[in-house]
């Protein structure tokens, strides 16, 4: 029996062999699972010789069986599972940009218009793998204040990063071109490690629209009391969340905030994602299940170590951190793991303009010969491409170039379709009109109509009560009463007693 399942993987082995393309579409597939993987042009002597061993259990595993601990378990788009070295496994969700769909991404305006495959190096779909070694000594190269240390769930993310998201990773790094620079500068601003600039990566894939599953939104990914807290407005027609400058500005005061709370950037990164109350929380359990007492006693630096408290955190916060190391280390050594950028055209320089009416970006558009697109993706924050100058003076950036003819045109954006455009009335009249009936005969009618009801409702209430009071009465009539004579002993007691008191 045995020698026929062998012969058998031997006629297999020799079809496969003469088929060179089936051996490659199964590499392929085997990467979309998030398995680093070379590929070979042709398999050599020692591979044929493995493949005869094969038994019935290794069907389907191909050659990477020893590697299967690695591999993390993909249970979907946004969670996997991790097995420690005494067998538990344990549940880790991904951060929801490492979920979005890399098409979404390349629809905005600037992926359309400014970025393009690149044509200086060749992406291929091989993922190399590396000895941990080398990884624990390629983060240590990367300047950092922030500690940026290795372990079994960061070499998950990283394998997430070079393997189903490298496409993904390839418009991240042509994207940086754009915000870039305002992160480093707002980070700057508040003498902030500047390797949190690759915060918004996890955070929002670099696109300044999206909106999580919770409601928050922009790159920084604010929640909308957070982003009102550090000055960003939302309302109807304006959200600051998404404007890349200043929601830039308000998070590295809010970083800044986080840190003077726990004074480790571990931590403030896990904040950042699930709050400080929750963190807090996680400390408590931490220090309970080393039996220390809650309050008196100050906090170690163990108790506020990021891993120490790790099981204690919700199940996205637990990959947040190593995440945000991936995310340092793809974007440092992606051409080790053969991913190219996207090649970017930097867009013209721009310019703001403030206005003190309400103007539509539409007439902006129109009048100067804009792209809208242009215009709304340098305007994220206008949520119906309505500026509310009227409320308070707002800026609209533009090109460079087109700046000034904005003040040449002023008046003609203001007068261009704005009753279609700003159609919302400052005054209204009211319809005075006299109806086509009376008052009075409403009244009559009405007075008439709860007359009758009131009589109807009358009657029904006597007919009710009459027939109570009949049934009543019957009831009455067949009752019987029986009358019972005093026991004569009962008397001859009662004398006893009586003359005992006396």
């Amino acid at each position: 029996m045995n020698m026929n399942k062998r012969l058998i993987w031997i006629l297999l082995v020799l079809f496969l062999i003469g088929s060179g393309g089936m051996i490659e579409a199964q590499v392929v597939k085997k990467t979309i699972k998030n398995t680093p993987v070379v590929i070979e042009e042709e398999d050599s002597e020692e591979e044929e010789e493995e493949d005869e061993d094969y038994d019935e259990e290794d069907e389907g595993e191909g050659d990477l069986d020893e590697e299967e601990d690695d591999v993390p378990t993909v249970l979907g788009e946004d969670e996997i599972t991790v097995t420690d070295k005494e067998g538990n496994e344990e549940l880790i969700e991904f951060p929801e940009a490492m979920t979005y769909d890399l098409d979404s991404l390349l629809n905005l305006y600037m992926s359309r218009t400014y970025l393009t495959g690149t044509n200086d190096c060749e992406m291929k779909d091989v993922n190399p793998t590396y000895p941990r070694e080398v990884y624990i000594e390629r983060l240590s190269r990367i300047p950092s204040v922030m500690e940026l240390a290795y372990n079994d769930v960061v070499q998950k993310f990283i394998d997430r990063y070079a393997g189903r998201l490298r496409y993904s990773v390839s418009y991240m790094l042509g994207a940086m071109n754009f915000y870039m620079p305002v992160f480093e500068e707002a980070l700057e601003a508040y003498q902030l490690p500047l390797e949190l600039k690759y915060l918004p990566i996890i955070e929002s894939a670099l696109n300044p629209k999206a909106v999580s599953r919770v409601g928050a939104a922009g790159l920084w990914q604010f929640m909308p009391a957070t982003g009102k807290q550090y000055g960003l407005e939302l309302n109807s027609l304006v959200d600051e969340r998404r404007d890349p400058v200043k929601s830039s500005y308000a998070a590295a005061r809010y970083l800044k905030a986080l840190y003077r709370i726990f004074g480790d950037w571990n931590l403030v990164i896990a904040a950042y994602n699930c709050g400080p109350e929750n963190i807090n929380k996680a400390i408590r359990r931490a220090r309970a299940a080393k039996g220390k007492a809650q309050e008196g006693d100050a906090l170690t630096p163990e108790d506020k170590d990021y891993w120490h408290i790790y099981p204690y955190l919700p199940a996205e916060t637990r990959g947040y951190v190593p995440a945000f190391i991936a995310a340092n280390y793809i974007m440092t050594y992606y051409c080790d793991h053969n991913i190219c950028p996207m090649t970017t055209r930097l867009p013209a320089q721009t310019d703001t303009i403030v206005v003190r009416r309400n103007v539509h970006l539409e007439q902006v558009a129109a009048v100067l010969g804009i792209d809208i697109d242009m215009l709304r993706s340098l305007n994220p924050e206008y949520r119906r491409d309505i500026v509310p100058g009227l409320t308070k003076p707002s800026a609209i950036r533009l090109p460079l170039a087109d700046a000034g003819r904005f003040i040449d045109n002023e008046d003609s954006i203001y007068n261009y379709r704005t009753d279609e455009l700003l159609n919302k009335r400052l005054e209204v009249t009211i319809n005075d009109d006299v109806p086509t009936y009376t008052r009075k005969a409403t009244k009559k009618v009405t007075r008439k109509n709860s007359r009758a009801r009131r009589n109807s409702r009358v009657t029904r209430n006597k007919r009710t009560s009459a027939r109570k009071t009949t049934a009543r009465k019957k009831t009455t009539a067949r009752k019987k009463v029986t009358a019972r004579k005093k026991a004569p002993a009962r008397k001859k007691t009662t004398a006893k007693r009586s003359r005992r008191r006396r």
